[in-house]
């Protein structure tokens, strides 16, 4: 059996009519077909070949989602490549380093600007650069003159399935990134182990919107689509997501927190205004919930069709109104945020993985929805606990290590198993994540929290927008929060008001506003929209050392 992945291409190419993907380009949405794709993988492939390219050689991707994504990827696969992805709006330095650490030997970048901010940094080592969408005074290679007008027919090399399939830099909280090797046969494996759960079907429509630069959309919202014939629909940005889940009307959706957590947050401001409406909606909520979790009372079972047509019909018509389930990963859910959504007829489901494992461990499923769990392991992967619960992941779907790294691939490896560096619990099956090992906050006394959970409930109050809880080595906790609001008082009233539930040494003393939002941008959150939390400390060091002067030690 062949273990290439382009090969789940190849298994389409009887069926050149079939429509794969949806894209938006010159100003209108159009289907591809497997005959126009594999067009294009013909001509990448024909240019990999002029070039010289041979098998192991790495080619670099910082390219946005879409067709042409596919192609790249799918061409350099085919000829036994190794694809480098990269993040398009991660900043130039990073890119430069990953490019030069994989020695790679060409870049297709997505613009001019990326092209120009790389050429700017002093003393880097780039390799050749194509220009996918070059401005009208591009004075470097672009996609037209690198591409030959006609290629050939996609060429599906076989390979082992150990063979390099791609070397994946984590985005990295601290540090420079490390670069994940997974296999052909890591990948595939766990495109297999995805597909056994049975929900993704092939009448599926999916909307693309994270970077297929992270493995969570790569495996599952790319390969795992192609593998089974669903159609891919490529949402145009993050600014445009309301109108591309409107005018596209996935049926399946992969997304990070975040996005939902803004659409709640935009649904529950609008439903300040009308103490009605206002109850009706929790009473959806609650009611539909006990009903999608099987502990309903008769009143629940009479009330929630009609309230879920009165209020959850007009909500889930803004995400397009034909979505069944949305599977969440990449960073932690709030469960009130999945109670939210399901009870509302959303099933809302959270997952769990790493880059090292392909990326899936485990997910939650439709009709076993637990959402303070990340659900049970997948088909063909074992999870045990380590020393201090850390949790351990075993299957064919675990990397083979780091690029030049063995330090690093012998610290995640050991016996076999990968060392998540997340802390669980695991019963009745599921696993229940408790933190990372390194995030754990332990103050001066001695007492340890876990922030995230302290942050998920300081958002429920939507005047936090971004909260970041502070408190390392201190007496007590201080949070960062970016907000509207400049009252200090204010905030910490209204911060502590969401920490009832709480410990009284788990309260906030002092809350610091900040205006300016982290962004990937200007370097405070990861790719992956994770809070550089080192970077986030060394960037309002004089406000926190100045919050605990204020307060006493």
């Amino acid at each position: 059996m062949n273990g290439n992945i382009a090969a789940l291409f190849a298994a389409h190419l009887p069926y050149r009519d079939r429509v794969l993907y949806r894209h938006y380009a010159d100003k209108a949405w159009r289907d591809f077909t497997v005959g126009e794709v594999a067009r294009e993988v013909g001509r990448w492939q024909a240019a990999f070949r002029r070039e010289g390219f041979a098998r192991g050689d790495r080619i670099a991707v910082c390219v946005r989602n879409g067709t042409d994504w596919v192609a790249i990827d799918l061409a350099a696969l085919g000829l036994g490549l190794v694809v480098v992805p990269l993040y398009v709006d991660d900043n130039a330095e990073s890119v430069a380093w990953c490019v030069a650490h994989a020695e790679a030997r060409l870049l297709v970048v997505d613009s001019s600007r990326i092209a120009d901010n790389l050429r700017c940094i002093p003393g880097a080592t780039l390799p050749p650069i194509v220009v996918l969408r070059p401005d009208a005074g591009e004075t470097g290679k672009t996609v037209a003159a690198f591409l030959p007008v006609d290629g050939e027919v996609p060429r599906i090399d076989d390979l082992p399935r150990d063979a390099l399939a791609t070397i994946c830099f984590t985005s990295g909280t601290s540090g420079r990134p490390k670069g994940v090797m997974l296999s052909h046969g890591n990948i595939l494996a766990n495109v297999e182990q995805c597909r056994q759960t049975a929900m993704a079907r092939i009448d599926d429509t999916f909307l693309s919107i994270l970077p297929l630069s992270h493995m969570f959309e790569r495996t599952g919202g790319y390969y795992l689509p192609l593998a089974i014939g669903a159609k891919v629909a490529y949402c145009r940005g993050i600014a445009q997501i309301a109108d591309d889940l409107l005018s596209q009307a996935p049926t399946v959706m992969f997304a990070v927190p975040r996005i939902f957590e803004r659409f709640n947050a935009r649904i529950r401001e609008s439903l300040a205004r009308s103490r009605m409406k206002r109850a009706m909606f929790e009473a959806c909520v609650a009611r539909g919930y006990r009903v999608a979790s099987r502990h309903a009372t008769m009143l629940d079972r009479l009330l929630v069709p009609m309230l879920r047509s009165v209020v959850a019909r007009k909500v889930l018509a803004r995400l397009g109104g034909r979505l069944r389930l949305v599977v969440v990963g990449g960073a932690a859910l709030d469960p009130a945020l999945a109670r939210t959504f399901i009870g509302l007829g959303l099933p809302m489901l959270q997952g769990y993985g790493l880059t090292e494992a392909s990326p899936v461990i485990s997910v939650n499923r439709d009709d076993d929805n637990v959402p303070e769990s990340v659900g049970p392991p997948l088909p063909g992967v074992e999870v045990r606990l380590g020393e201090g619960n850390e949790l351990l992941a075993r299957g064919a779907n675990v990397m083979q290590g780091y690029w030049r790294n063995a330090d690093a691939t012998r610290a995640a490896l050991v016996d076999g198993w990968l060392r998540t560096g997340d802390l669980a619990e695991i019963a009745d099956g599921k696993i229940f994540i408790r933190g990372r090992a390194k995030d754990i906050v332990v103050l001066s006394n001695g007492e340890k929290l876990p922030p995230q959970d302290v942050e998920f409930a300081i958002l429920h109050d939507p005047v936090f927008e971004q909260v970041m809880l502070v408190g390392e080595g201190r007496p007590y906790p201080v949070l960062l929060a970016v907000t509207k609001e400049a009252d200090s008082e204010a905030l910490e009233r209204r911060a502590n008001e969401q920490l009832g539930s709480f410990p009284r040494w788990m309260r906030v003393r002092r809350v610091i506003p900040l205006r300016d939002a982290w962004s990937v941008e200007n370097g405070l959150l990861t790719p992956t929209l994770k809070l550089r939390r080192p970077l986030l400390l060394q960037r309002y060091a004089a406000a926190i050392d100045e919050a605990y002067r204020k307060w006493g030690k």
